[in-house]
């Protein structure tokens, strides 16, 4: 008698880990969506707000958020981190000739789009303090950018000034206002 009591209570306990699996995979599907979606996907508004929610969420980087999207970066910058972002505003991208930003969101240049805002990022959060004048730091395209203190203000490759910074879940975003352009010394 003690063995089948045994039993009867080993299965229910297998009984209900199962149902409780299956809740959990029922609610994840629905809460999330497709698990193709993708990290920038997951639904999450009590959280600081990552990177990738930073930028959609000013109506500032609609340009940005547009290239990372035609780059299939956003995914890569809703992911843990960290990283330092630096995000130009429209108002910088509308500083490039019509042409060439056009050019880069056509699906032929994703490549050389996916390396321009690579070279917009790098893998570590990086405070304002930690700027100095003729600091050097490695980009996530390989390539490497100039920093440089003027007037109190961070500007880097001599063509874009910090103006603001965001602090995300996974990193900093900090507000520029001009693009930065990779080197073309590439092989």
């Amino acid at each position: 008698m003690e063995k089948i009591f045994q039993m009867l209570v080993a299965f229910a306990c297998i009984a209900i880990l199962i149902s409780c699996n299956s809740d959990t995979k029922i609610a994840s599907a629905s809460s999330t969506g497709p698990a193709s979606a993708g990290q920038a996907n997951v639904a999450d508004d009590a959280s600081m707000k990552n990177i990738v929610k930073v930028a959609v969420g000013s109506a500032d980087h609609t340009t940005l958020v547009a290239a990372l999207k035609q780059a299939d970066l956003v995914d890569v910058l809703a992911n843990p981190g960290p990283f330092t972002v630096f995000a130009p505003t429209n108002a910088a991208f509308d500083k490039l000739p019509k042409k060439t930003l056009d050019d880069l969101m056509k699906s032929e240049n994703k490549a050389d789009l996916q390396n321009i805002l690579q070279y917009h990022v790098t893998t570590s959060a990086l405070k304002e303090s930690y700027f100095t004048d003729g600091q050097v730091i490695g980009m996530v395209n390989g390539d490497k950018l100039t920093v440089a203190v003027k007037n109190g203000k961070i500007v880097l490759n001599n063509s874009a000034t910090i103006a603001a910074s965001v602090q995300a879940s996974n990193g900093i975003v900090y507000i520029i206002d001009g693009v930065l352009l990779p080197p073309n010394n590439k092989n």
